[in-house]
């Protein structure tokens, strides 16, 4: 076999050969999860290579029977499934709370599944973003995902902060794809008592890039600050402890790599030293109200206990039940497991890429594993949407950013190594014809 050196110490050299991949398939532990889901194809019913967990995760095979479970009940007892049937609806995060809690690395009263994404960050700024004085500041990441960046600038707005001043955005160095982390520290300390807040995605959207989010948490409260989160990216992709880093709040949407669905339902994480804070402000909806007097229709709101007492609205039953599919997965899988097998086929994509005879693509994404998630983003400079749609003709389905970025997001729970040996392939023969 021709192998391929990955040129960082310690890591186990990969081969060019199509047999290696599926020798590793063969003896891969979780690829009998693949079956568990429904994966596209294109016309004709010929297979593709689907790479876009980080955009849309796939279709958990057990989705189909939550739904019609949830609409079976409601068929056959209308309005009292609120309390009937093996899941009542009034209850029906709770079956899976526990899974939640423990992909983000929570206690399970801190975690709550309720709205969407950016809904969810509106409700937490308008309780966390409290500009005193001269802390006024928010810092974010360059290349926040825009909807959290058009959440904080409405916040400031509202509170009369102008975002172009009051917006402190960290930036890798000239040159360079990545922040460093001395850098992200440092520019915490540096705005001081000038900061209110510090809201960082898990992993950044854009270069895949994943933050240390235990030791912007230590800078921003040693820096006087209130820490949260974007977890789009991060949640059930990479390993995350919020409780015991202390964050004071996240939020994260469910149609990535917790393959909920388009437009899924999202969740939220609030630290329990907040949960029953009472002089902690917040939008409230009637589904926030203590269970023990909500129906009893109090015009006073009674908070519940935990990142309940954030809730709005009636829970949308139907929106959680794929959510309730692929969590069931992941209690079975295991994440300690998934995240090995993540960090593995993402280095066999990037040795492949490296591999490339006189490569033009750059990898932006950082090399070290425990400073990314399961996605590459590369770049092609003129060339990226070329490379893009090269790569669909050949059955390899990746993401387009510009300017010209693809991403491609090796997802433990159904890629296969094939699949990306068929990546790299495809990708050498597009730059190397």
């Amino acid at each position: 076999m021709t192998r391929l050196e990955i040129p960082r110490p310690g890591q186990v050299p990969f081969s060019l050969e199509e047999t290696f991949a599926l020798t590793l398939d063969a003896a891969d532990p979780l690829h009998r999860f693949r079956r568990e889901f429904v994966l596209p194809g294109r016309e004709g019913g010929q297979p593709i290579a689907y790479f876009l967990g980080n955009s849309l995760g796939a279709m958990p095979r057990g989705a189909r029977a939550e739904v019609e479970q949830v609409l079976e009940v409601w068929q056959r007892y209308g309005v009292e499934g609120f309390t009937e049937g093996s899941a009542p609806w009034a209850t029906y995060q709770e079956g899976f709370r526990d899974t939640l809690a423990s992909l983000v690395g929570a206690r399970p009263g801190e975690v709550v599944t309720m709205n969407t994404l950016t809904v969810n960050l509106h409700l937490l700024l308008a309780s966390f973003y409290r500009p005193e004085g001269s802390r006024v500041k928010v810092l974010m990441e360059d290349r926040a995902f825009p909807s959290d960046s058009y959440a904080v600038s409405s916040h400031l707005r509202l509170r009369g902060v102008d975002p172009a001043t009051g917006i402190v955005v960290a930036r890798p160095r000239e040159g360079e794809s990545s922040i460093r982390p001395d850098d992200l520290v440092a520019l915490i300390a540096e705005q001081g008592e000038q900061l209110a807040l510090v809201l960082l995605g898990g992993v950044n959207y854009y270069t895949g890039q994943c933050f240390d989010l235990a030791a912007v948490t230590a800078a921003g409260h040693r820096a006087g600050a209130v820490v949260g989160f974007d977890l789009a990216h991060a949640a059930g992709n990479v390993p995350l402890a919020l409780h015991d880093w202390g964050a004071d709040f996240a939020a994260w949407c469910s149609y990535k790599y917790l393959n909920g669905g388009p437009g899924a339902i999202g969740g939220a994480f609030i630290h329990e030293r907040h949960g029953g804070a009472p002089a902690l402000g917040r939008l409230a909806g009637w589904w926030g109200n203590a269970p023990a007097s909500r129906f009893l229709m109090r015009p006073e709101f009674e908070a519940d206990q935990g990142a309940s007492g954030w809730q709005i609205s009636t829970p949308p039953v139907l929106s959680m039940a794929p959510l309730r599919a692929s969590l069931a997965l992941f209690a079975e899988a295991g994440f300690t497991a998934l995240r090995q097998k993540s960090e593995s086929l993402t280095a066999y994509l990037e040795a492949l890429v490296l591999g490339i005879p006189g490569n033009p693509v750059r990898i932006l994404t950082p090399p070290d594993a425990a400073a990314r998630g399961c996605q590459l983003s590369l770049h092609l400079p003129g060339r990226g949407r070329w490379l893009h749609q090269t790569l669909r003709e050949q059955g390899v389905v990746t993401d387009y950013r510009d300017p010209d970025v693809v991403r491609l997001a090796p997802t433990p729970f159904y890629n296969t190594y094939h699949e990306v040996w068929r990546a790299g392939l495809a990708i050498r023969r597009a730059v190397c014809p």
